[in-house]
C-alpha cells in the first residue's frame, strides 16, 4: 500500500534514533545498576530457553503495544505491563513501544506508578513511550451519537497517529480496538497483528439486553430497545456487529481473557477468520493476578481469622459499568436487615458494624465526578458512616485491606474476567459476584467439592448473600476461604507469562524465524 510505504519512509529516521537510544540506555543502565544475581531487579533477564519450533530469543525487533490509556491503573493495564514484562524476559533484545495518550506522565513517572500500583518491575531501557495527539477521537464524549461506530472509526485515526510516529514489526492491541488492527493489516500486510481482547465491543448478550428490564441490571442499555427509536438502535447495533466481525477476522492472532469473552469472540470473529484461513485458533489467556504474592502476604488459618472484620471490599475502577450504585443500594438493604437482626449489645459496638470499602482508580474528571456522586448517594441512603472511598490506592494499601476484609464484592454485569475477584479469592475473601460473565464461568465456581463464593443479580440477592457470608460458622467460613484460594491458583502471573510467551512467539515466527527486526523490513 502507498500509505504504508509513506509511513515507513516518514518514520525511518525516528526508528533508527529509538534503536540507538535504547542501546545507549541499556549500556548506561547496566553500568549504573549492576544488580546482584540474587536480587529481583534482574528478573527480566531470566530468558526462557526456546524449544524446537519456537521463535528465537535473539529476535530484536520492535513490538508496538496499542494502549492509549496505559496510565489508567486498572486491570487492563495490569495485563499490559505483565505482558511487557513477559516479553522482556522472553525476548530481551526486543524493544517494547507503548503508544499512549497520557501526556501528563513521563516514562519514569509511569514506570514508578506501575511498580507502586501493580508491583511489576520492568526493564526501563527497552521500553519506549510514544505520545499520541488524537486520543480524544476514541472518547465517548466525542461521539454523543452512534458512539460505538464513532469510537471505532476514531481508533483508526488514532492508529494512523501511532504509525506516523513509528511503524513497528509487530502490532498488538491490548485495549479492544479491532478497527485499528484491521487498518494496520490493510496498510501493512506483512506486519503480524495480535489482539488481547478484554471485552467484545458488541456481543449477543448486549443485543439481548435491549429487550431486558432495567431492573435486572443487564448493563447501561437494558430496556432501550423498545419503540421506534429502540428498533433503530437494534438495527444499528446489528450493523455494527457485522462490521466488528469483519474487522476482527483480519487479526492474525487473538487472545481472550476468559471463557465468556472467548465464546463471544469465536461467535463473532470465528466464521470470518475461517474464511481467511487464519492459522492460530482464538485462545484463552487468563489475566495475570498476583496470586503468589497475596498468598505469601496473607495467611489463612484460625489465627488470621481473628484479624478479619465485617468489611465488604470492592476493588474496581470508578466507571459506570462497574455498577457501584447497585453495590451501595444492596449494602444499604443488607445493613438495615443485619442491624435489625443483631443483638442490642452488638449494635452498641461500632467495631461490629459492617463496613463497605470501595477502592478504585480515577482516570479523569469524569471518574472524579462519579466518585462525588457515589458519595452523595451514600449520604442519601444514610450509610455514609459505613462507607469508605479510596482512590488510586497503592499495592501495599490494597494488600492491607485484603488482609482484614471478610467479603469481596463485584456488581458489574458480564464482567469480562474479574482480576479483583481473583485477588479476593487469593486473599481468602468470600466473593459475592454478579451472576454473569467471567466471575460466574471461570472464577467463583464449585471447587474441591464445595462453593467458593456467592452469585447475585439484584439488590435483594446481594443483600442476602452478604448476610449469608457473614452469618456462616467459623469452620465453614475458613473452609470456603481455603477453597477460594485453591481456585485462585489457576490465575497466577507465571501461568500468564507462559501463555503470553507461547502466543506472542507465533507472531515473532510470522516476522521470519530468527530475523533481525532492525535490519530492514519488507515494504508494502
Amino acid at each position: 500500500m502507498t500509505v504504508g510505504w509513506y509511513l515507513r519512509q516518514k518514520t525511518a529516521a525516528r526508528r533508527k534514533l529509538i534503536l540507538t537510544r535504547v542501546a545507549a540506555e541499556a549500556s548506561e543502565y547496566h553500568l549504573s545498576a549492576r544488580p546482584s544475581p540474587k536480587s529481583g531487579d534482574n528478573e527480566w533477564e531470566k530468558v526462557e530457553t526456546p524449544k524446537e519450533g519456537e521463535a528465537d530469543d535473539e529476535w530484536d525487533g520492535i513490538i508496538g503495544f496499542f494502549h492509549p490509556f496505559c496510565n489508567a491503573g486498572g486491570g487492563g493495564e495490569r495485563v499490559l505491563w505483565a505482558a511487557i514484562k513477559a516479553t522482556q524476559k522472553r525476548w530481551p533484545k526486543a524493544v517494547c513501544v507503548v503508544y499512549t495518550g497520557d501526556h501528563d506522565a513521563d516514562k519514569d513517572g509511569m514506570l514508578e506508578r506501575v511498580q507502586n500500583r501493580f508491583n511489576i518491575k520492568l526493564h526501563p531501557p527497552t521500553i519506549v513511550f510514544l505520545y499520541l495527539t488524537t486520543r480524544h477521537y476514541v472518547l465517548s464524549s466525542s461521539w454523543p451519537h452512534f458512539t460505538l461506530l464513532g469510537q471505532s472509526l476514531g481508533s483508526i485515526i488514532l492508529a494512523y497517529d501511532a504509525f506516523s510516529l513509528l511503524v513497528p514489526d509487530i502490532f498488538i492491541d491490548t485495549m479492544g480496538y479491532a478497527f485499528a488492527l484491521a487498518f494496520s493489516k490493510f496498510i501493512f500486510s506483512s506486519i503480524p497483528t495480535g489482539a488481547y481482547v478484554h471485552y467484545p465491543t458488541i456481543s449477543t448478550d448486549m443485543l439481548g439486553s435491549l429487550e431486558a428490564s432495567p431492573a435486572l441490571g443487564r448493563g447501561l442499555n437494558a430496556g432501550t430497545g423498545k419503540g421506534a427509536r429502540g428498533f433503530a438502535k437494534k438495527q444499528y447495533w446489528h450493523l455494527f456487529a457485522y462490521l466488528y466481525s469483519y474487522v476482527g477476522g483480519s487479526v492474525d492472532l487473538v487472545m481472550t481473557n476468559s471463557s465468556w469473552t472467548a465464546s463471544h469472540i469465536r461467535t463473532l470473529w470465528g466464521p470470518v477468520r475461517t474464511k481467511r484461513r487464519k492459522p492460530s485458533p482464538i485462545s484463552v489467556v487468563f489475566p495475570p493476578v498476583a496470586v503468589d504474592e497475596i498468598i505469601r502476604a496473607i495467611p489463612l488459618d484460625d489465627a488470621s481469622e481473628k484479624h478479619r472484620r465485617p468489611e465488604i471490599l470492592c476493588i474496581a475502577q470508578f466507571r459506570p459499568e462497574k455498577n457501584h450504585t447497585l453495590l451501595l443500594r444492596s449494602f444499604a438493604k443488607f445493613l438495615q436487615s443485619f442491624s435489625d437482626s443483631r443483638p442490642k449489645s452488638e449494635r452498641e459496638q461500632d467495631k461490629a458494624s459492617p463496613q463497605l470499602i470501595l477502592i478504585g482508580s480515577v482516570r479523569d474528571a469524569h471518574d472524579a465526578t462519579r466518585v462525588y456522586d457515589l458519595r452523595l448517594l451514600a449520604h442519601e441512603l444514610q450509610i455514609k458512616s459505613n462507607v469508605t472511598f479510596i482512590t488510586d490506592a497503592s499495592w501495599p494499601a490494597i494488600l492491607s485491606h485484603l488482609r482484614t476484609a471478610s467479603i469481596g464484592a463485584n456488581c458489574m454485569w458480564n464482567e469480562h474476567f474479574g482480576i479483583g475477584v481473583v485477588e479476593y479469592q487469593a486473599a481468602g475473601l468470600i466473593s459475592v459476584v454478579n451472576d454473569s460473565g467471567g466471575p460466574k464461568l471461570d472464577i467463583v465456581v464449585e471447587w474441591q467439592g464445595g462453593e467458593t463464593g456467592f452469585k447475585a443479580s439484584t439488590e435483594e440477592e446481594y443483600a442476602t448473600s452478604f448476610e449469608r457470608a457473614l452469618r456462616m460458622g467459623a469452620a465453614e467460613t475458613l473452609e470456603m476461604r481455603r477453597r477460594a484460594r485453591a481456585r485462585a491458583g489457576a490465575f497466577g502471573e507465571e501461568e500468564f507469562e507462559q501463555a503470553w510467551m507461547r502466543e506472542v512467539g507465533k507472531l515473532v515466527e510470522m516476522t521470519g524465524r530468527g530475523s533481525k527486526g532492525n535490519q530492514g523490513v519488507k515494504r508494502e
